[in-house]
């Protein structure tokens, strides 16, 4: 078992939630990992990492599988302009490697949102910190668990 999958189990075991971690096939995009689950798209919580162009850190925001994540929106909650986060400064702040980033269990703290999209399913799907593996919970339990808050930063125009 990989460090990073270790960590995000340890983060499950630790807040007391009893989750199954699923290995699928190759999943480093939603529609990949909605096709193995058998689920929606927008079931998949994916883990949008950015960085704040002032502080420098990373800043996550949690978003439904077929949803974009709006910069404008996204830099207002954030308090700073954000731009792309490169591979180093998400392996280094999270702990995980692009395609793997889970919304828990994170090595440093950052701030998080959560879309609110993903409130009107029963369950929904993570990356449990490999593009392999998903963990499914209540979105509501997944948002309480990542210390997101809900907010609203999605593309506008793909919600129409």
């Amino acid at each position: 078992m990989s460090k990073s999958l270790k960590r995000v189990r340890a983060a499950l075991d630790s807040a007391g939630v009893t989750v199954e971690i699923t290995e699928t096939a190759l999943s480093r995009t939603a529609a990949d990992a909605a096709a193995a689950l058998g689920c929606e798209v927008d079931q998949i919580a994916k883990s949008i990492v950015l960085r704040g162009e002032t502080s420098g850190e990373a800043v996550l925001f949690i978003t439904a599988g077929g949803q974009k994540v709006d910069l404008a929106a996204a830099a207002c909650l954030a308090g700073e302009a954000l731009g792309k986060a490169d591979a180093a400064l998400i392996r280094s702040q999270t702990g995980f490697a692009i395609g793997g980033v889970s919304p828990i269990g994170h090595v440093t703290p950052c701030r998080k949102w959560f879309d609110a999209t993903l409130l009107q399913f029963d369950q929904i799907w993570a990356a449990a910190g490999t593009p392999h593996h998903v963990f499914g919970m209540a979105p509501s339990d997944m948002r309480q668990l990542s210390g997101a808050q809900v907010a609203e930063f999605t593309d506008l125009l793909k919600k129409m």
